[in-house]
């Protein structure tokens, strides 16, 4: 076959154009790419989402756990406790009924819900006391219930709401007593803190530790103010005249013997 007829042959062949499919082909063909597009799309989002994990993984890698202390910065120092000081607490003795406050005594005032007025301290040799925002009151000659309503009342008047106040003795004033004459230790002695206002005769006579050889028991003078006061010790001891109480500034003198 010559060059020129081979040419003829391709140039009808191109002008007739690719031949033409049946339809069973062509959907055959049309499934296929279609296919072949949803494996792409399906690959592209599987990559997608695998690179997505990876990335989050290696956010989670590098974030410290919830939690854990980070140990490249020091943890902030708690600040320093203070402590608020506080009184001393109140030791109150049990008072006699009907006990009467003097000079030299020692109480304590506390003021329900208010910290700041309570108080302690001695009252003053005229018988005040110095008290938060009141400051000099008068509370010798009166008992720890007058003592407690007198503060309520001026707590009341001026300061606080429906005060509550409480007044409690602390310590008793130095009572002191003397013995004079035939005891074996002469001297001046405090009052027990458990009797302030007064012990018997005869525990006096003891704590001056008792009597010498030539006492006389049925021979006391005991001074009390302006006054001079005779005592038979010899029938206290037997029982048959009561008890004598000695009371705090008494003077007690036992006598001699003449025999």
């Amino acid at each position: 076959m010559n060059g020129s007829r081979l040419r003829s042959l391709v140039v009808a062949s191109l002008c007739r154009g690719a031949p033409t499919l049946s339809p069973t082909t062509a959907r055959r063909h049309s499934a296929v790419a279609t296919a072949t597009r949803l494996r792409r799309m399906t690959s592209t989002r599987l990559v997608v989402v695998a690179w997505t994990v990876v990335l989050a993984a290696a956010a989670l890698a590098q974030s410290p756990a919830p939690g854990a202390a980070d140990v490249s910065r020091p943890a902030p120092s708690a600040p320093p406790i203070t402590s608020t000081p506080t009184l001393p607490a109140m030791n109150a003795v049990s008072a006699p009924t009907g006990y009467i406050l003097s000079p030299n005594d020692q109480v304590g005032v506390e003021v329900f819900g208010e910290e700041d007025l309570r108080t302690f301290g001695r009252l003053n040799a005229e018988g005040n006391l110095s008290v938060p925002l009141l400051g000099s009151v008068h509370l010798a000659g009166m008992t720890l219930s007058q003592a407690s309503a007198k503060l309520t009342d001026l707590f009341g008047k001026d300061y606080l709401v429906n005060p509550r106040v409480n007044v409690m003795l602390i310590g008793y004033a130095k009572r002191r007593f003397t013995m004079l004459g035939q005891v074996s230790r002469p001297g001046s002695y405090e009052m027990p803190e458990g009797s302030p206002e007064g012990i018997d005769l005869l525990e006096a006579i003891a704590v001056a530790g008792g009597y010498t050889r030539i006492a006389a028991p049925e021979r006391i003078s005991v001074r009390r103010g302006n006054q001079m006061l005779r005592v038979n010790a010899k029938k206290l001891a037997r029982g048959g005249q009561g008890n004598f109480t000695v009371l705090p500034g008494d003077t007690i003198t036992v006598g001699e013997s003449l025999f």
